[in-house]
């Protein structure tokens, strides 16, 4: 089966061609990053009106990189939520229109659910082996543990097979990708706010390694808190970016008057100022410090949560799954419990259309579909059992 995946839940515009939900015969990506920088974050209505400008564009290109024809095209799969709600009427507007021209099936992908199936992607026009489309050599083993973290969402969920999820911990308050974005901006490091937190403290860890120092030392040069919450798998993210920027605060306050005046900052750049007093290295370690602080509760509430459920294997899922510190000592954790760890490549950790195409497969291969009268969910949540 192979299927035109459309993905525009915020601001990346996207189209593949998937087949049996594994293969990867073309991935487009249109990133507006470079539009929402200056804003230090997405801006709704511009993110919409260039998903408008850029959508066919990208489903040309995909159908052109695949070498495909419209009659080989099996299905079209198109996010219907969660996300923006403009974003979300441009992809699935466009998806179903195509799936009514040209009289094929069309199904409604959950954006949270397809960031788990980046995990069943591969490159290469391979196809099933056998009949047994649930399960073939390379997926991931049920039942699994699947870590979502992204900009809008840090959830713990059991998986016990396609389509079966059980919910065992969510934030309370920020997502772990949303403080990364807001503490970025206290530091003045940019959006998007994962990938510069990340190279900020890599230099601090370099630094320190120069000096004869331990990578440690660099993490946990700032004490930052820790929001545990006993008892529970959940999340809480708001006391350390709070923390974070108290110290900015501080940091300023200290500062004589005429220097404060000569850095020039905004309010999302105070941190600015510490770099001016302390130099740039001061900042690196704060970012090293925030990092680990992230890092540091969802790898040990995800071995716990692992060890108790006895599960096979751990998946990562969500932009926040590329930062290479939290691979790694997700790894750390895992390999005395003997359990499997998987990520998908980079590119596939942020929002993508290869997933959309992935995980519509398996739901048509449970014989849904979707009528052409559904609508955008901005709010959907994964489908969890009561």
């Amino acid at each position: 089966m192979l299927i035109l995946g459309i993905e525009s839940s915020c601001d990346e515009t996207g189209a593949a061609l998937v087949r049996d939900g594994r293969y990867l015969l073309s991935n487009v990506v249109a990133s507006q990053i470079d539009i929402h920088n200056r804003y230090g974050g997405v801006v709704p209505e511009v993110a919409s009106r260039q998903q408008i400008a850029s959508i066919i564009p990208v489903i040309e290109a995909a159908m052109q990189q695949a070498s495909c024809r419209w009659e080989e095209v099996d299905a079209i799969a198109a996010t219907y939520g969660p996300g923006l709600a403009g974003s979300l009427l441009v992809g699935l507007t466009v998806g179903k229109t195509l799936a009514l021209a040209q009289k094929l099936p069309f199904i409604g992908v959950n954006h949270l659910e397809a960031h788990l199936y980046a995990n069943w992607l591969r490159a290469g026009d391979g196809q099933l082996v056998g009949t047994d489309w649930r399960v073939q050599e390379g997926d991931p083993l049920f039942p699994l543990l699947a870590l979502v973290i992204s900009g809008a969402h840090s959830e713990l969920v059991l998986v016990h097979e396609h389509g079966s999820y059980e919910l065992l911990g969510q934030t309370r308050d920020d997502a772990a990708g949303e403080a990364f974005d807001k503490v970025s901006r206290i530091l003045g490091l940019g959006y998007p706010g994962g990938p510069a937190i990340q190279k900020m403290a890599q230099q601090a860890e370099d630094a320190y390694v120069q000096q004869q120092k331990s990578v440690n030392q660099a993490r946990k040069a700032y004490r930052l808190p820790r929001a545990w919450i006993r008892g529970t798998y959940d999340f809480s993210f708001s006391g350390v970016k709070t923390a974070m920027l108290n110290l900015a605060e501080g940091a300023s306050r200290s500062m004589p008057a005429e220097q404060r005046a000569a850095t020039q900052v905004t309010q999302y750049t105070r941190m600015g100022e510490q770099a001016a007093q302390h130099g740039e290295l001061d900042v690196a370690l704060l970012a090293s410090s925030f990092q680990e602080a992230i890092v540091d509760v969802l790898a040990v509430k995800t071995r716990l949560a692992a060890e108790e459920f006895r599960v096979k294997q751990v998946i990562l899922a969500g932009g926040v799954a590329a930062n290479l510190s939290l691979r790694q000592r997700m790894a750390q954790e895992l390999k005395p419990l003997g359990v499997r760890l998987s990520y998908p490549p980079i590119d596939f950790c942020t929002d993508n259309a290869a997933m959309i195409g992935s995980a519509a497969f398996f739901h048509l291969a449970l014989g849904e579909r979707h009528g052409f009268d559904l609508d955008v969910q901005p709010g959907l949540s994964l489908p969890f059992k009561k």
